[in-house]
Order: C-alpha cells, then structure tokens, then sequence
C-alpha cells in the first residue's frame, strides 16, 4: 500500500503498511472522510511524522486523540494551528515549562517548532470523528503506533519518552528502558495536573539526559 508519509519514515515502517490491519484501517478512515467531518485534516493525518524525520527523533511525546473541536487538530498532539485558542492541557504544558524551565509562555499552541527539533508528537489513534472523542479507537491506529514506538525502541538510541497518564504509561510497556530514558507523571489536563504533572520537570530532565548523551536539547 502506498502511503503518503515522510520518506524516512516509509522504509521503517514499509512492513506495516501492508499488514491486512492496516488495509482494513485504511478503508475505515476513508469511508469515515467521506461520510462525516472527521479531524485533522486529510493531509495532517501523518503531519507529526513528515515533521520530525526518523534520524532526527529524539524525544517522543504520547497522546491519546487528536482534538475533535473544529479547527483544533493539526496532526500533532497536544498542538493547535496559529490563531486558535491553547487548549486547558496546552496551557498547563506551557505553565510547567515556565516554572521548570523558566522560559515564557507563548501566545501561540503550534508546537511544529517542537517537531522540527526532533521531538514526535504522536497520538496513539491518528484520526477522530468531530464532536466524538474515542470514536476511532480500536480501529488499527493503536496497533501502528505501538509499532512506530517499537521501532524507535528497537532501532535507535537515547530517545527521552514522556509518557502523561495512565494511557500513554500503559502504551509506553513496550520501551526499552536499557537503552532510552522513560520520564511518566499524570496528564497536563486539568483534572490531573495538579496530581503530578505540575513539578514533574520532565523538560529539563529531558534536556539534562540529551546532552549528557551529546545530543543537542530541546528549546522548548
């Protein structure tokens, strides 16, 4: 199956492509485009990965769905397009980088500057039907991120994972801790942040673990 998707990434995962799982979630997805107003957009559905190459990835950031609120997703989790309002766990994401950190917290939620850098923005389910959180789990998407994420463990070295909740802890099982570092806290949201997320410093531990390795840290 050809699929539209950054050329690095293609040979890695040329295998998964042409698993039957993945030919049945691809009939679904188009049939879901076709018939209801699905986020993100067609051309974003793998934006996180024509953003951030596969020898540029260095930091893995899990989440669940891409947002299902009208102009929201842009195929990056936890990000928002230029102009659109910072969602609650975005703004929390910011808070936490401002007092770990100390850097100020920016007016804008597009977190393509992130990506750019080498961190992949990966939602476990790639797809979502508008105003239906959830409504395209268990369809094949999980199953090809867990493959993406074994495959970053597997094949490449010093990668700092954040896992925020229990979803992404659960998701991230299959990591290699020998080889990579794994940072997990609750979820930015606001019904959990209070319970771990806030002073987790997971982005200067990020930063500290790249450069004790020779990588080049993140600007967050």
């Amino acid at each position: 199956m050809d699929v539209k998707i950054a050329i690095s990434w293609k040979s890695q995962l040329a295998e998964e492509f042409q698993k039957p799982y993945f030919e049945q979630l691809t009939a679904f997805v188009k049939s879901e485009y076709q018939t209801h107003t699905v986020y993100p957009p067609g051309k974003e559905i793998f934006r996180a990965f024509d953003e951030c190459d596969f020898a540029n990835v260095k930091v893995v950031i899990l989440g669940q769905d891409p947002y299902h609120g009208p102009g929201q997703a842009n195929g990056l989790c936890f990000s928002v397009h230029e102009g659109v309002r910072v969602p609650p766990s975005l703004v929390n994401i910011f808070k936490e980088i401002n007092a770990d950190i100390g850097k100020p917290i920016p007016a804008s939620g597009e977190l393509e500057r992130w990506a750019e850098q080498g961190v992949l923005l990966l939602n476990a389910t790639l797809t979502v039907r508008a105003a239906s959180p959830g409504s395209h789990q268990n369809k094949g998407w999980e199953t090809f991120t867990d493959a993406v994420i074994k495959k970053i463990s597997d094949e490449k070295q010093n990668v700092v994972f954040l896992l925020w909740g229990a979803y992404a802890q659960k998701k991230g099982e299959i990591i290699d801790r020998n080889n990579h570092l794994v940072l997990m806290s609750a979820h930015p949201s606001p019904f959990s942040a209070d319970r771990g997320f806030f002073g987790c410093k997971h982005f200067s531990k990020a930063n500290t673990y790249l450069k004790s390795n020779g990588l080049k840290e993140i600007e967050w």
